[in-house]
């Protein structure tokens, strides 16, 4: 029995490796990433720490290449979700009721193991899986997942020890409990780290959970389930569903167990998730936790007192980094008109110095998008605007998917504020520019606010401090996440907890305390120190 008052180390944000030329970490990366490509691996599911192997099959494939295969895996199906559910249930016996500070060393030393003997396995089945450079992959695979890991661990040491007052006479105490029930973490293709987060969050507050990670997206996943393993993590806490949509989410979601949904992905799925959970409400046997982030339709808005090298870098950046396969990634813009010509000119001129190709050759700055769909649906919008007469493509609008799918960045101007590419999520490398008169400063403001049904992140670039205040105020409700003076992109754990409103999500802010106390039930216990002997109170008592 422990008798001691264990305190978690303040965690400090991962370093990012830089990957020069000549460096370790990039003759490792290189190595592992030969290694990878070489071979190809068989993925089944792992349910309750066993493996399973179902023989209904699909392939990981490389997105700049895909004929390339990396891997077959396995996919899960009625009887296989009916397994982790009952695996989860056993798990939750024992894991809900483990010492927080042994849960803690778990993910503790996963983080550990990510930043060291991990790192190059992670960062290269999300740069080949997934189409990432390797400061993409860096920032996201390594980096934001240690800092998820050991940021959440330390704010669970900070929720349990919030406590009531205690009045004389008696002792208050709260505890957190873990959700009865198991928690469903259904994850994107887009970044390792929330595929990481998704599950563990959960997990770390005491809760077992079912986790269906983006078919695009297994090969990195599964090797997240392995690092999870080695760090010690016991058998069925996570269990490792992958598979369609159609056959795995459905099955889950009837379940009477369902306690909680942690979900990243599109809105038109996530609705439909949280419409199955009201369709069955009264099954349940407690209300499920619904906590998603569902994509966005981000901005930056310049004022002309403008930097015009700096919002020129923020556009191309925030547009176009991993292919604009980021939820906070920049996809409109509203430029003034005096600055116009200026920033024009910076514009092509940078976009036509961005090469393309194999993460492979460390000289790209652009990849693939993920896949055939995506491909599809991004260059249906460049078609689009080519049959416009209110939009024009400024550079890019190229496409070939004969070796991988691979979109030239594009960059749209039109004379319309609501035209379709300023509305509609791409979700690639496409970005709308707005160009609005000086003097309409704060009209454009109001129209950059009701464009779009999504508020998840923005950006206003000014010197006028001013503007800046006013833009502030009047996008108050338009982000979850602010920059001034930066790109929309790039939210840091403990720095920028990330989230949006409106149909970006429920905004519970991944990356913080608000997400994790998600995933607690609390009860209170009121302890009295002398009750009282007689039920009269002194109002009773005669004169």
């Amino acid at each position: 029995m422990c008798n001691a008052k264990f305190t978690l180390p303040e965690p400090i944000n991962e370093e990012i490796l830089a990957y020069r030329p000549g460096s370790p970490e990039r003759k490792e990366i290189m190595a592992m990433l030969d290694k990878m490509s070489g071979e190809q691996i068989e993925i089944p599911l792992i349910i309750g720490g066993k493996e399973v192997r179902t023989g209904n099959t699909a392939t990981c494939v490389m997105p700049h290449n895909h004929q390339h295969v990396l891997a077959t895996y396995h996919k899960a199906g009625p009887a296989e979700v009916k397994m982790a559910v009952q695996a989860s249930q056993d798990a939750w016996e024992t894991w809900s009721t483990m010492p927080w500070w042994e849960r803690a060393g778990i993910f503790k030393k996963a983080a550990a193991l990510l930043a060291g003997p991990w790192r190059a396995t992670l960062n290269a089945a999300t740069m080949l899986n997934q189409s990432k450079n390797v400061l993409q992959a860096e920032i996201d695979s390594a980096c934001e997942l240690i800092d998820f890991w050991n940021f959440n661990t330390k704010y669970m040491e900070k929720i349990y020890e919030q406590q009531p007052c205690s009045p004389s006479g008696q002792w208050n105490r709260l505890e957190q409990r873990p959700l009865e029930g198991f928690v469903f973490a259904v994850t994107p293709f887009n970044f390792t780290s929330i595929a990481g987060n998704l599950p563990t969050a959960p997990a770390i507050m005491g809760n077992t959970v079912l986790w269906k990670p983006a078919s695009a997206a297994v090969f990195s996943a599964y090797y997240l389930m392995r690092l999870l393993e080695d760090a010690g993590l016991p058998a069925g806490v996570i269990n490792f569903i992958p598979g369609s949509g159609r056959n795995v989410g459905p099955n889950v979601l009837v379940n009477p167990k369902l306690a909680g949904i942690h979900f990243t992905g599109s809105t038109a799925v996530f609705q439909s998730m949280w419409k199955i959970v009201g369709e069955n409400i009264a099954s349940y046997n407690t209300y499920p936790r619904i906590v998603g982030e569902t994509g966005g339709k981000d901005f930056i808005f310049a004022h002309k007192s403008s930097n015009v090298d700096e919002l020129n870098t923020a556009i191309v950046r925030g547009a176009f980094e991993y292919q604009g396969q980021k939820c906070s990634a920049a996809s409109r813009a509203y430029i003034p008109k005096s600055i116009w010509p200026e920033l024009k000119t910076k514009l092509v001129n940078t976009v036509n110095s961005i090469k393309t190709g194999d993460v492979r050759d460390f000289t790209n700055f652009f990849n693939a998008v993920i896949d055939k769909s995506a491909f599809t649906n991004i260059t249906a919008y460049i078609d689009y605007v080519l049959e416009s007469k209110d939009a024009e493509i400024l550079i890019g609008g190229s496409y070939d998917d004969t070796v991988g799918y691979f979109i030239a960045p594009t960059i749209i101007v039109t004379t319309d504020p609501h035209f379709k590419t300023m509305q509609e999520e791409i979700f690639g490398p496409v970005i709308t520019l707005y160009i609005y008169a000086d003097e309409k400063f704060e009209e454009t403001l109001d129209i950059c606010d009701k464009t779009s049904p999504y508020a998840l992140t923005g950006a206003i670039f000014a010197k006028d401090r001013n503007a800046v205040a006013i833009a502030s105020k009047k996008l108050l409700h338009a982000a979850g996440n602010f920059y001034i003076n930066d790109k929309p992109t790039g939210a840091v754990v403990g720095q920028q907890p990330f989230g949006g409103g409106r149909a970006s999500g429920t905004n519970d802010k991944a990356g913080s305390m608000i997400n994790l106390l998600r995933w607690v039930s609390p009860r209170t216990t009121k302890e009295l120190l002398v009750p009282p002997k007689d039920y009269r109170y002194p109002f009773m008592d005669k004169e």
